[in-house]
């Protein structure tokens, strides 16, 4: 009897299971349904009893009516299950081979999940995940591998994932706790977890280079998640430079996974002997095409050498001294030159500034010796109070107010700098102790020594208009006395000084 009892008991529990079985067709398409919120098509099917129930279904897509291409497709899906989780509504096992994932630029459709089973694992190698842009071609990530534990019901899921990233190119990988997902309200799905992040190829930039690594953890939810970490670049390089860097970075950013902007709260930049701190976002900027960076940065006691030889190819800094400075940049989201594309506008200061090469250091050493009446020259003369605003577009620097002290004399100047070819083009007045007779010699002083009275300011000395051309690694300092406001005595001055030596 107990036999019987126990044979019809099983009949009965496999005709319960044969008349709601979940490997069919039609109800693999319900349940992929309810799980997408999409229509469901499958091109091939086999369903599988023994000795584990389940099925493959080849040609998978999953489409939103207002999507396309498809949302997702698979190329191969696998379905494995027991008779004990068919009861409890579980699936053992879930492969996706071939899938790729597309994501519309703007998916205005709400994601809902209704469906109550639980896959107890998830797996998807070689997967392709892509981003639509604007007038571009979609951004595309690689996905190596992903295994997800739990998913489904009322609880979230354990995860990891390796990956390739497009821009910068490298490999990710990341772990940790998705969901539970919030119908209705999916940027309140909770994330959390850590990542790292290898050989990203920074070239991609063009004009700048190097290989960062990164490595940090994360923490809230789609619409807002805190990421902290660090991240170094031992050769960072501006490709205009022959000189790399060893750039560091601590880091506290938000991102918004529902549309990929990222909030900046605190960045810690340090090379050589200089710190930079800045914040700002990565976000959609009405009028603009995918990402605009903006930043404040700002650099307390830096040294201006560290700054300049980023930039240039000389073996030393043209420059020294201690560095303050604060600016507002912004760097469009479109792949220029990265020394064309990016806009700055702020202010700096240079204290005890030196020059390294001896060309220059003596030409700023002579005027300060002439300003100051004096035939000594003092090898260690050095610009202080350099100070002004630069407005930085299209690789020309702007200079406005910019003034700057040498021994003897006080220089106040505006004009360009081209970034990019390093050519300087400075006018101003420079105010010296000394009469304008000090600043030549010979046949020549004792006709400037006339001219002194009409070019006096005040009582110290002479206020002259002057200019800085040529380029940044060879500068030339000169008097510019042309010009519409040109006075009859400046216009004989200058004549004097255009005159052909004998």
């Amino acid at each position: 009897m107990a036999a019987t009892a126990l044979v019809l008991f099983a009949l009965g529990a496999l005709v319960l299971l044969l008349r709601s079985w979940p490997f069919s067709k039609e109800e693999v398409v319900k349940s992929l349904e309810e799980a997408s919120s999409s229509k469901v098509q499958i091109g091939s099917f086999q369903t599988s009893y023994f000795p584990r129930p389940g099925c493959v279904a080849r040609d998978v897509v999953f489409r939103h009516q207002s999507t396309t291409p498809p949302l997702i497709t698979i190329r191969e899906l696998t379905v494995q299950g027991n008779f004990p989780g068919m009861l409890r509504k579980h699936v053992a096992k879930v492969t996706a081979k071939g899938m790729q994932v597309f994501i519309p630029q703007e998916n205005k459709e709400e994601f809902k999940s209704s469906t109550d089973i639980v896959i107890d694992e998830l797996i998807t190698d070689g997967a392709t995940l892509q981003f639509a842009r604007d007038q571009n071609k979609p951004l595309e990530f690689l996905i190596h591998s992903a295994r997800f534990h739990q998913v489904g019901g009322a609880k979230g899921f354990p995860f990891e994932v390796r990956l390739s990233t497009p821009i910068p190119p490298g490999e990710a990988e990341a772990s940790g706790k998705f969901g539970p997902w919030k119908t209705g309200n999916p940027g309140a799905t909770p994330v959390s977890g850590r990542y790292s992040f290898h050989r990203a190829n920074l070239s991609v930039f063009e004009g700048i280079a190097g290989m960062l690594e990164s490595s940090g953890r994360f923490d809230g939810n789609l619409e807002y998640i805190e990421v902290q970490g660090s991240a170094d670049t031992p050769d960072f390089s501006v490709t205009s430079s022959s000189h790399k860097a060893d750039l560091k970075n601590e880091f506290r950013i938000s991102v918004d996974a529902t549309n990929g902007d990222v909030s900046l709260e605190s960045v810690d930049s340090q090379f050589r002997k200089t710190h930079v701190i800045a914040h700002g976002s990565i976000a959609a900027e009405k009028g603009r095409p995918g990402k605009t960076t903006e930043l404040d940065l700002c650099s307390r006691s830096g040294r201006i050498q560290d700054v300049l030889l980023l930039f240039i190819s000389d073996e030393r800094s043209p420059m020294r001294g201690t560095m303050n400075c604060c600016a507002h940049v912004t760097v469009p989201s479109d792949l220029h030159p990265f020394l064309q594309q990016v806009e700055l506008v702020g202010g700096f200061g240079i204290d005890s500034g030196n020059f390294t090469k001896t060309e220059t250091q003596q030409e700023v050493d002579k005027l300060s010796a002439e300003s100051r009446d004096q035939d000594d020259h003092d090898p260690a003369t050095v610009v202080s109070g350099l100070e002004g605003h630069v407005k930085l577009t299209d690789g020309i620097a702007t200079f406005s107010d910019l003034a700057f002290s040498i021994p003897g004399a006080f220089a106040q100047m505006h004009g360009n700098y081209d970034v990019i070819s390093h050519k300087i083009d400075l006018h101003g007045n420079l105010k010296m102790d000394s009469s304008l007779s000090h600043t030549a010699h010979g046949p020549k002083a004792l006709i400037m020594k006339v001219m002194d009275p009409f070019f006096k300011r005040k009582p110290k000395g002479s206020e002259v208009p002057v200019r800085i051309t040529g380029t940044y690694e060879k500068p030339s300092f000169g008097l510019e006395l042309g010009g519409k406001k040109e006075t009859a005595a400046a216009k004989q001055l200058r004549q004097m000084y255009q005159a052909p030596k004998r």
